[in-house]
C-alpha cells in the first residue's frame, strides 16, 4: 500500500492541484528536492521548473514557475506564480518568450533588468522542455 501524503499546488489565479500522492520532485534554490510521507517539516524557494508527480506508481509532470514550498505534518503546499500542464502550454508563446529574453541579454542591461531576464529565459525553457518530454 502507498503511503500518501497531501499536495496542493497553488498560483493567484487557481488551486491547481489537490489531491494525495506518493512522492514529488521540485526544482529548489538547493537543487532537486524529492519529498515522501514523513518528511521533516521545511520550507523551500522553489525555482521554475517540472515537478514530477507520483502516485499509484505512475507519474505526471507539470511547470511550476517560482514560488514556496512548505512541507508539514504531510501536507505539501506549493504557492507559485504558474503552474500548468504540459497541454496547456502554448509552445509558440514559449518559443517567442525563450527569443525575446535571449535578445535582452544580448543588450548591456542593469542588474534588476539581467536578472529579470534569465528569469524569463529560464522559464521560458523549462516550458519548451516539459512539452517535448510530453510528446
Amino acid at each position: 500500500m502507498e503511503k500518501l501524503f497531501k499536495l496542493e499546488i497553488v498560483t493567484p489565479d487557481k488551486r491547481f492541484f489537490d489531491q494525495e500522492v506518493s512522492m514529488i520532485v521540485v526544482n529548489t534554490k538547493m537543487g532537486k528536492i524529492g519529498v515522501m510521507r514523513n518528511h521533516a517539516p521545511m520550507v523551500f524557494a522553489v525555482t521554475p521548473g517540472i515537478i514530477k508527480i507520483r502516485k499509484n506508481n505512475q507519474d505526471k509532470k507539470a511547470f511550476v514557475s517560482e514560488g514556496f514550498m512548505e512541507v508539514n505534518n504531510n501536507v505539501v503546499t506549493l504557492m507559485v506564480d504558474a503552474a500548468e500542464w504540459p497541454e496547456e502550454i502554448d509552445i509558440n508563446r514559449a518559443l517567442r518568450a525563450k527569443q525575446r529574453a535571449e535578445e535582452r541579454l544580448k543588450r548591456k542591461l542593469a542588474e534588476k533588468e539581467y536578472i529579470n531576464s534569465k528569469a524569463a529565459l529560464l522559464r521560458a525553457i523549462e516550458r519548451i522542455n516539459i512539452t517535448k518530454k510530453s510528446i
